[in-house]
């Protein structure tokens, strides 16, 4: 049973999470496992991440215009998240959980680096087919491996050099799939052991973190996204060390 001072810090991270999705567009997953994780094993903060990632990521899917085109161009990528995924699952369970920690937080490290520094390269059209399903296995190893589902996909979706909206409806269906095979592969991990119990703490997750997606879009419209870009890698940085440090020290 979780204590009262838990179950406010879930609240306040899913929050913190669906606000920042909302001005950004991304980072729930991001933003929710890197806080949790301080406070509790990765895969117990994967398992309330499931609904609400699962939901927000739905939404920012089918609310775009290229869906079927979408998937037509980047199945091979999915068809290689859902398999890293499930295969590196077992690392957020049991004995490697800190091992786990330390390498979500030197995915966070990464992907705040890319970030703060605006790294970024282009994919020509002729190197997709080869790029897609390496980018796909490696974005679901990392997802298994620490519950975070941006590296490396995100900075090669951008390097597809896609329309504003259909970036967003990309970034939608990669976080979508990631959702539903790191949920499969927690599953086949044994991670899941009171699966109806998880299922209500994550269904519970979700309203704060729909409150936080409301707030972000609106302040969206009324602040600078360059700023907050850059509080937000900033935050994410000095949160990847503290949990790499964790590790090491």
């Amino acid at each position: 049973m979780l204590s009262a001072g838990i179950l406010a810090w879930i609240g306040a991270v899913f929050l913190a999470a669906g606000f920042v999705k909302g001005v950004v567009g991304m980072g729930l997953p991001t933003v929710a496992m890197g806080l949790l994780a301080v406070t509790m094993p990765p895969a117990q903060a994967a398992a309330l991440l499931l609904i609400p990632s699962l939901v927000t990521n739905l939404w920012q899917l089918l609310t775009g215009p290229s869906f079927g085109r979408l998937c037509k161009r980047l199945w091979t990528m999915m068809a290689g998240v859902m398999l890293g995924t499930v295969a590196g699952a077992g690392l957020l369970t049991g004995t490697h959980s800190g091992v786990a920690s330390a390498g979500l937080g030197a995915a966070l490290v990464l992907y705040a680096i890319l970030g703060l520094l605006k790294l970024g390269f282009t994919t020509p059209a002729r190197g997709e087919a080869l790029m897609s399903p390496l980018v796909g296995v490696a974005t679901g190893l990392v997802t298994g491996a620490t519950g975070v589902f941006v590296i490396p996909a995100v900075p090669y979706l951008q390097s597809l050099r896609l329309e504003k909206e259909d970036l967003i409806q990309a970034l939608g269906l990669s976080f979508t799939v990631s959702t539903a095979a790191l949920a499969i592969g927690l599953f086949k991990a044994g991670a899941l052991a009171s699966p109806s119990a998880q299922l209500v703490g994550s269904v519970a997750a979700l309203v704060p973190a729909l409150a936080g997606v409301f707030a972000g879009q609106a302040l969206r419209q009324k602040m600078s996204v360059e700023t907050f870009r850059k509080v937000f890698f900033a935050g994410l940085l000095a949160l990847g060390v503290y949990l790499v440090g964790e590790l090491v020290f």
